[in-house]
């Protein structure tokens, strides 16, 4: 009885092992560099530098990043509803969602 519950045991622990290399855990980053790409959760694709934004759009999650963040106070734009930030994108003022690249404001810089 009890090398049938070690055989078990041990196929289930092997089982485990083999399942879970399959799943690309995400990185530091966020990001899961499986064979879906590197994409983050709930952000739209990464436009580049040279994008043009528009007000509903979602932008990247590297977009975002590379976007510079903005005082609002100085720029003289409105103040961001709580969890929302303004940053500068190529020209453009963007006030968008932290946590999903959602735009909810475009305002010319100049």
């Amino acid at each position: 009885m009890k090398s049938l519950i070690l055989a078990i045991s041990a196929s289930a622990l092997i089982a485990g092992a083999a399942g879970s290399a399959a799943y690309a855990a995400p990185d530091h980053n966020g990001y899961n560099n499986g064979a879906h790409g590197a994409q983050h959760a709930g952000w739209g694709r990464d436009s580049g530098a040279g994008h043009h934004w528009q007000q509903g759009q979602r932008m990247g999650y590297n977009d975002w990043a590379n976007a510079q963040p903005v005082d609002y106070r100085s720029h003289h734009l409105r103040q961001p509803p709580r969890g929302y930030e303004w940053r500068q994108s190529n020209g453009q003022y963007v006030l968008a969602a932290a946590a999903t690249g959602l735009i909810a404001s475009i305002m010319l810089s100049q």
